[in-house]
């Protein structure tokens, strides 16, 4: 029972959202890019990525987000207090990978947003990263003017757009439930399709959404001196926070490779404005529409997010402050560039999401690590059974990560 005067405590219902912040990451045109390219080429066979990496997902993003409300501090603050503290160097140098890992993002979301634009409009792809830049920087102090519950109901709404678009393409090409049950069988067709795998998972597990989880759950549920609600209570709700988020994000993301297995098996040359193509000639103009919507959503709204994410990470870790403004500038210029050049939009894309992989582990582990640690969570520290998946997941993207160099040599 509360005290006299004492604030009623949250409903249940009002402390879900940062988990649909954090999740328009893993429907962005990375994804869009990935999946299609995977499903284009290789059918079915590649849908256990895309289930194996939405389970990582879970357990990363909650242990994010459980960081966050028990220690009231970033995973990026955490790091550079707890993991690279003693030489500047380190501390200065694991913070600009991490922010560059998130400029990365941002500049494959522009793109895909151009891309978008190009497919509704036959807008330049030029000029449609221009617009996608310059719109992000004036929605993103838009949608947070009204906090952060503003920020998430507006995210929110993105969200379901994207699914809308890419789940209604299902309408149109309904997969084969024999072939997709056999997709969910691990096999690896050749040795080119290691490079899509790694594409699959960097898309799924962005690094920056992991640093960003953190700072969401910080921004959401602690006011100065206490958290909002008991900690036992929150991290329940972020249970189902996560959940509800990133079954919804890996539908999203299976139904992209299944509707590609379908209808785009055999597609060569730029998969995306190929298969927008392909798909106005054989399954009418609203189907080719639907995936036109579905990538300039992802991409305006996973570029919201990116600059946002960018932005935190720089003021929790960097020495100097480093303004959206800046963040956008460094985006928007090589992405206009890349575009200039006349390359496959599909190939940045997916290359982007290659080179993203790469930097998984170097989120994922200081935070395994951290979650673990008594002096940092107290007794909301992870029990043994979930540090032993946790470090599993770990060694498996390390492993994956390896395999595709292993392609390379």
């Amino acid at each position: 029972m509360s005290s006299p005067g004492a604030a009623p405590a949250p409903r249940a219902w009002a402390l879900l959202g940062p988990a649909f912040v954090a999740a328009v990451a893993y429907v962005d045109p990375g994804n869009v890019a990935a999946n299609l390219s995977a499903g284009s080429r290789y059918g079915y066979r590649l849908l256990w990525v895309l289930v194996g990496a939405s389970v990582i997902a879970v357990v990363v993003q909650y242990l994010s987000a459980r960081l966050g409300l028990v220690t009231g501090k970033s995973l990026a603050t955490l790091v550079s207090q707890r993991l690279v503290t003693r030489h500047r160097f380190w501390r200065v140098a694991y913070a600009v990978q991490a922010y560059v890992m998130a400029i990365a993002t941002d500049l494959a979301e522009v793109i895909g947003g151009a891309l978008g634009l190009h497919l509704l409009f036959r807008t330049p792809l030029w000029l449609g990263g221009l617009l996608v830049g310059v719109a992000t920087l004036l929605l993103l102090p838009a949608m947070r003017a009204h906090g952060e519950i503003g920020f998430e109901r507006a995210v929110v709404v993105l969200i379901v757009l994207i699914a809308v678009a890419f789940l209604g393409g299902l309408v149109w090409a309904p997969p084969d439930p024999i072939r997709t049950l056999a997709g969910l069988v691990p096999q690896v067709p050749d040795a080119a399709a290691w490079y899509l795998v790694a594409a699959m998972l960097g898309a799924t597990v962005m690094p920056h959404a992991v640093y960003l989880h953190s700072a969401l759950a910080v921004d959401r549920f602690h006011r100065p001196g206490s958290p909002l609600a008991p900690i036992e209570r929150l991290l329940r709700i972020q249970r189902t926070d996560v959940l509800a988020a990133l079954a919804l994000a890996g539908t999203v993301n299976i139904a992209m490779l299944l509707y590609a297995a379908r209808a785009l098996t055999g597609l060569q040359g730029d998969t995306i404005q190929d298969a927008h193509a392909m798909l106005s000639a054989t399954l009418g103009p609203v189907a080719a529409a639907f995936l036109g919507v579905g990538l300039l959503a992802s991409g305006v709204g996973s570029a919201i997010v990116g600059t946002h994410a960018g932005s935190g990470i720089a003021a929790d870790s960097l020495p100097v402050r480093i303004s959206p403004l800046w963040t956008r500038a460094v985006t928007i210029a090589p992405a206009v560039l890349i575009m200039l050049t006349g390359v496959a939009a599909t190939a940045v894309l997916v290359a982007s999401q290659v080179v993203l992989s790469f930097g998984i582990g170097f989120a994922v582990a200081p935070l395994v690590w951290l979650s673990s640690r008594e002096d940092v969570m107290g007794q909301w520290r992870i029990t043994r059974g979930l540090l032993i998946v946790s470090w599993t997941v770990v060694a498996v993207i390390v492993a994956l990560n390896l395999a595709l160099v292993a392609t390379w040599l």
